[in-house]
């Protein structure tokens, strides 16, 4: 059966696992496999990147798949999310989809972390592990998806499986108790094979037939039983009819057994329909008076008859009776459910906005009249004594048609065409075929139609001389700021600055995926900056730049007093600080000290982190130049690493053998 109305097809969701399995195949199979610790680590790390990269967007277009193929419930018709949400639960759903969702943008940064770690991998063995670490928490965060791909591929088979109802086309929707005969009537007006039993509930879900009416397609609904109890009672199946009854614009027939042998009595069955008539709210209702074969409607007791007057009441309401078994007034009540809903729909498209917007549009003038003389329609006389048309009279005028004929049986006239300037009205015939030149001498012919246009042009280029001199057009810059034009502007340079500052800070987010970003507390802020960042913010930083100016005074009388001491002492002077660099620390009162530095040029350097002075630095050099010795004398690039010799090229020595040796084997 085809998929519900309104909804796509849906591909199959794979388990978690085989998701895994077909990625993770994918990648090895699409990918380079080829590498080799002699190659260039540049090269080494693009191998592994490439791996984690195509990885990541194997996923992303699976799960993107995934969630594009699944209906949004909020963008459906009503009567389609409702009855998705009976179904399968709205808030399960939307979980389902939004844990898939994150599990697409986790698998996103996954990668994006990974990648930017690769950029700074050191060997082929480094790159290798942080490659494996990628794709296993990649498959690891899709292992955890598997209730939810699970529970999607439940929903996309039974969504699959659903009838296909078009909830805008002419519909009639069949309620009632179980077993009144709602399946055997669908049966008798339609294409559909309802399963029919003589138990109750028989039919468990929404079953569709079409039919033709009036040249017309028509869809019929065959709901399930509905017994008359609280909306919260009611199982997932009557809520499948409520549903279809609340939200489809269709004919109602509600169907009432007076034999009783439904299992219901005619006093339940009107409690029902009552029940439940303000489903029924702008939709023709028919009463259909079933099984008429055993009981008709004027057998009934009065009781009963009072039970049934109580919604013949209703004028609106339609009471045919029918019986499916011997198919008398089968017809007559789909013709009168049809006529029904038809001239409803007439009636509110004449209701609605169409019609009004319509008439809106439309003016008829009334003429009103000015004095009391009388003014007849007036015919000319020329209008009086034209000739009827009379093709067979030899003096009348030719018609194109007849002389477009007489042309086309001489082969040398060639295609007709008619001639538009026979009819001009000219003071010389022979001007009618005279040419018209549009451009002459370089000038447009229409701007000298008039003799005078040179004197009038003259004049205007004198009148804006005289309102120039007299300053006019010369606005002062208060006037320019109030007027509206000025407003205007500013507002749209406003609004394409901010264009381009999200555009701007779009690509930026896109540029930025892969590349390494220096946090925000790690980079250097000059004092200027800071100052400035705070005054844009509103804030006021005076206390901040006092503070500042102290502890620079503080660190020079203090650097001026180191350099007296050192001349007091015989030494040099140290002058690699006359730039004015001054380094502070905005969270002490004290200047930090840093190290003196061994540069050739004399300028301080900084110990690296965790080393508290020049005797451990020069030590974990030293240990790192002996731990390196070993490796460097093998041409690694560190103990880790594997040497694998590279040998020749398959393509050299593959093919057909050879005279020789086998020695590359």
């Amino acid at each position: 059966m085809a998929a519900i109305g309104g909804l796509q097809a849906i591909a199959p969701v794979p388990p978690a696992s085989e998701m895994i399995d077909i990625i993770l195949s994918g990648t090895m199979r699409r990918t380079p496999t080829v590498i080799r610790s002699g190659f260039n680590i540049s090269r080494i790390r693009k191998f592994y990147m490439r791996k984690v990269k195509f990885t990541q967007d194997a996923f992303d277009e699976k799960l993107g798949r995934i969630l594009s193929e699944f209906p949004i419930l909020d963008n459906l018709h009503p009567f389609l999310s409702s009855l998705l949400n009976v179904l399968y639960d709205k808030n399960h759903y939307k979980l389902a989809l939004g844990q898939i969702s994150m599990a697409r943008h986790l698998i996103a940064q996954v990668a994006k972390d990974y990648v930017r770690l690769l950029k700074f991998g050191d060997s082929l063995y480094r790159c290798k592990q942080l490659k494996t670490a990628a794709l296993g928490r990649m498959a690891t965060i899709m292992r955890r998806q598997k209730d939810p791909l699970a529970y999607l591929e439940q929903v996309r088979q039974h969504i699959q499986r659903l009838p296909a109802i078009d909830p805008n086309t002419r519909t009639l929707v069949i309620c009632g108790y179980p077993n009144v005969g709602k399946s055997s009537f669908i049966n008798k007006i339609t294409r559909a094979d309802v399963d029919v039993q003589p138990y109750a509930f028989t039919t468990k879900s929404l079953f569709v037939g079409h039919m033709d009416y009036k040249y017309l397609r028509w869809q019929v609904i065959d709901t399930p039983g509905v017994l008359d109890h609280p909306l919260e009672e009611m199982n997932t199946i009557e809520m499948q009819s409520i549903t279809a009854l609340a939200h489809l614009r269709a004919a109602v027939l509600y169907f009432m057994d007076l034999s009783e042998q439904c299992g219901y009595t005619i006093e339940a069955q009107c409690k029902l329909f009552h029940s439940i008539k303000p489903l029924f709210a702008n939709k023709p209702v028919v009463l259909v008076i079933n099984k008429i074969d055993i009981v008709r409607l004027a057998d009934l007791s009065a009781e009963n008859k009072a039970y049934i007057d109580t919604i013949r009441e209703d004028p609106s309401v339609i009471v045919v009776e029918s019986s499916t078994y011997s198919e008398e007034g089968v017809m007559d009540v789909r013709t009168k459910a049809c006529e029904a809903l038809l001239a409803h729909r007439v009636e509110q498209k004449l209701r609605g906005n169409r019609i009004e917007s319509v008439a809106n549009k439309i003016h008829v003038a009334m003429p009103q009249k000015r004095d009391d003389v009388d003014r007849p329609a007036f015919i000319p006389e020329a209008a009086k004594q034209k000739k009827k048309f009379d093709p067979e009279d030899p003096t009348r005028k030719k018609l194109e048609k007849e002389v477009e004929q007489e042309m086309g049986n001489n082969p040398w006239m060639g295609i007709y065409t008619q001639d538009l300037k026979r009819d001009y009205l000219l003071a010389d015939d022979s001007w009618k075929y005279d040419v018209m030149p549009e451009i002459m001498d370089g000038k447009n012919v229409a701007d000298f139609i008039d003799p005078d246009i040179a004197a009038k042009l003259e004049a205007l280029e004198r009148e804006e001389e005289q309102l120039e001199q007299a300053g006019f057009y010369a606005e002062s810059e208060e006037e320019m700021l109030d007027s509206d034009e000025e407003e205007f502007l500013d507002a749209a340079a406003q609004v394409r600055k901010r264009k381009a500052e999200i555009k701007k800070k779009s690509q930026d987010k896109n540029t930025l995926q892969n590349k390494p970003i220096i946090p925000r507390k790690k980079k250097h802020v000059s004092l200027s900056e800071f100052t400035h960042g705070m005054r844009k913010l509103g804030h006021d930083p005076s206390v901040l730049e006092k503070r500042a100016a102290r502890l620079v005074e503080k660190k020079k009388a203090a650097w001026e007093a180191a350099e007296a001491e050192r001349r007091a002492n015989g030494g040099g002077s140290d002058s690699g600080d006359d730039d004015g660099d001054v380094d502070m620390d905005m969270d002490q009162d004290v200047p930090r000290k840093r190290a003196r530095g061994v540069a050739a040029h004399g300028r301080h350097s900084a110990l690296p982190a965790g080393l508290a002075n020049e005797q451990q630095y020069s030590k974990a050099k030293e240990l790192r130049k002996f731990a390196q010795r070993e490796p460097n004398r093998l041409a690694k690039a560190s103990e880790s690493d594997r040497h694998v010799p590279i040998t020749r090229p398959k393509w050299m020595m593959s093919g057909k053998r050879k005279a020789g040796t086998t020695q590359r084997r």
